[in-house]
């Protein structure tokens, strides 16, 4: 798919394209009804024990939205993994491996003190949990069961916290906590490949929990309409909110065996008019933009990639040649793109890597209640 047809997909999808009836979007929305009869179809299926869901020893919690792109699954699976943890239970990590060498075979990304795992065969999102989360394993798989069952036989967790997982029915869960992003919760509300809906929205009817996520991005008329939207959706079920922390970090020199992985604070006062340029391949590349702009820096350059892009040293050279003709002093990435180019590369100027953590500011206290006294009634007899 060449970069032109790619663009103009997603412009249907996010319903910034305004098609004619018969166009790219007709043929799309064609699509997209197959699709979504073989999603209702399948959940019927699961729903009425045709085919069977299967049950780990453990308490499990998921993680997942109904929409592609980022709502912040993976920092929301560390919060809901650490805030486990301060419990006193063993929490291991599970997560796909998306476009990982591991993702069909399975395997250990981490024990909790060790790699064993490249970003290139872990996936660049389970690696990067492995390389934050201390004392946590973290396996992937894209069969969650079979993982689940080697994070089990490993590990013995008390928990298994499921990274993007709404929609994998075969597996069982105890707690299924779904994110949406408050600025367009649904998208066009059509399914993909129209839309950017995985599901149907009657499938939040399996939910737990939502999480408004970038809840401080929307103006106060967004933010009403989807608290008022999601909760009448919730059926008396708990609705936080939440935004995007970011948090900037620099490569540390060191002696580990992956080297690149321990990074130490970076200030953002530090990037105050300073030239930089940033790159990322991201779901939403935009909110990438806007957040290095914040940093009120002079941003010189900026490149973006499709989510999950491999980078080819062609990226890695119009990078660089950008940084020395823009004399730039940061080159600002991802956390997950920085771990796609590791020890790929000497760029010419110092790299920050733009981390981003969740908060739910005043939900935090009814947040943590929520996971606590749910977990207890699964583990407490």
């Amino acid at each position: 798919m060449t970069d032109k047809i790619r663009k103009k997909i997603e412009s249907i999808m996010t319903g910034e394209d305004k098609t004619c009836f018969f166009s790219m979007g007709s043929f799309l929305f064609i699509i997209s009804l197959a699709y979504g009869y073989a999603v209702k179809l399948r959940e019927f299926c699961y729903k009425t024990g045709i085919v069977k869901s299967k049950r780990l020893p453990c308490a499990v919690i998921s993680i997942g939205n109904i929409t592609v792109g980022g709502t912040g699954k993976t920092p929301m699976t560390i919060k809901v993994s650490q805030i486990a943890r301060s419990f006193g239970y063993k929490v291991a990590i599970i997560s796909r491996g998306y476009k990982g060498g591991a993702e069909k075979t399975g395997g250990i990304v981490s024990n909790g003190h060790t790699i064993f795992m490249e970003p290139e065969k872990a996936g660049d999102e389970p690696f990067m949990m492995a390389a934050k989360m201390k004392n946590t394993p973290v396996v992937v798989g894209q069969n969650r069961y079979k993982a689940g069952r080697l994070a089990i036989k490993e590990f013995d967790p008390d928990v298994i916290v499921l990274d993007d997982a709404f929609q994998h029915l075969n597996l069982k869960r105890d707690i299924d906590i779904v994110l949406l992003d408050c600025r367009c919760p649904f998208g066009n509300a059509h399914l993909i490949p129209r839309g950017i809906l995985r599901e149907p929205v009657s499938a939040l009817k399996r939910s737990d929990a939502f999480v408004l996520t970038r809840f401080d991005s929307a103006s106060d008329y967004i933010r009403r309409a989807a608290v008022d939207k999601i909760e009448s959706l919730a059926s008396g079920r708990p609705v936080f909110r939440s935004f995007h922390v970011p948090n900037l970090y620099k490569p540390a020199n060191c002696k580990e065996s992956m080297p690149g992985i321990k990074l130490q604070n970076f200030d953002s006062c530090l990037l105050h008019g300073r030239r930089v340029v940033a790159f990322s391949g991201l779901a939403e590349n935009n909110g990438f933009r806007r957040t290095v702009e914040s940093f009120k820096c002079c941003l010189i350059d900026f490149f973006e990639f499709p989510d999950h892009h491999k980078y080819t040293e062609i990226d890695l050279q119009t990078i660089t040649q950008s940084s020395i003709n823009a004399k730039a002093e940061f080159i600002l990435t991802t956390e997950k793109d920085y771990v796609r180019i590791l020890g790929r590369s000497s760029l010419p100027a110092e790299i920050v890597v733009v981390g981003i953590e969740l908060s739910l500011g005043d939900d935090e206290s009814a947040f943590i209640d929520f996971i606590k006294n749910r977990l207890e009634s699964l583990l407490i007899a």
